[in-house]
């Protein structure tokens, strides 16, 4: 288990509320989506097997079969991976300056370092979408017991895939603006963010219809 997987929320919140900047909004992200993952599988097993749900037992299946992959240590190593690619950012920019050989060295180290705490976010929002996806399904037609805890899911799979895209897009910001990979890259945020608007728009809509 990942680090941030071996102390209590407690202890976590500490952490994050001091001045030390890991753990940091991404690995936030990577917590809220894994409480997410757990309200989801919550509402999927109290729909499954019962006659009375019957009809929503598809959605719970693909939402729990989502959510399975996201619980246990992934959103805790998601977490980790965050800080730990933003502590390898720091530590090439601490990296010497002096010769110009230090300085090329130093520069090409400080890229490869944002491109990893680039893409670890990425990962994050991505996986966030996926399993957020699910969720206007299983609001629809799931235990309407649980609908609300549907709802609470989704906002914060939403919140962690908005805020891992945060941290995607200040990286971007560090690399060079003509490497083709981060215009793609742009691209593709965008596209995420647009997507877990709708899928969380349409999925508080068929919440509130069933409160």
């Amino acid at each position: 288990m990942s680090k941030w997987g071996e102390i209590s929320l407690s202890e976590f919140q500490e952490k994050l509320s001091s001045k030390d900047p890991t753990p940091g909004g991404g690995s936030a992200s990577a917590i809220a989506l894994g409480q997410a993952a757990a309200l989801t599988n919550m509402v999927a097993e109290l729909t499954l097997g019962r006659e009375k749900w019957e009809t929503g037992w598809h959605a719970a299946e693909n939402s729990k079969s989502v959510a399975a992959n996201i619980l246990g240590d992934s959103a805790f190593e998601l977490a980790k991976n965050d800080s730990d690619a933003f502590d390898s950012v720091m530590s090439a920019f601490r990296l010497p300056k002096e010769s110009e050989e230090e300085i090329k060295h130093r520069k090409m180290m400080i890229v490869e370092a944002t491109w990893g705490a680039t893409l670890v976010p990425l990962e994050t929002a991505k996986i966030a979408l996926e399993l957020l996806s699910t969720l206007p399904n299983l609001a629809t037609h799931g235990n309407s017991n649980a609908v609300t805890d549907v709802g609470v899911a989704s906002l914060l799979a939403s919140a962690a895939c908005k805020g891992a895209l945060f941290n995607v897009e200040i990286n971007l910001g560090s690399l060079p603006s003509d490497d083709n990979r981060v215009i793609e890259l742009r691209d593709e945020v965008e596209s995420i963010r647009i997507k877990s608007s709708d899928y969380s728009r349409e999925c508080i809509k068929s919440v509130r219809a069933r409160i």
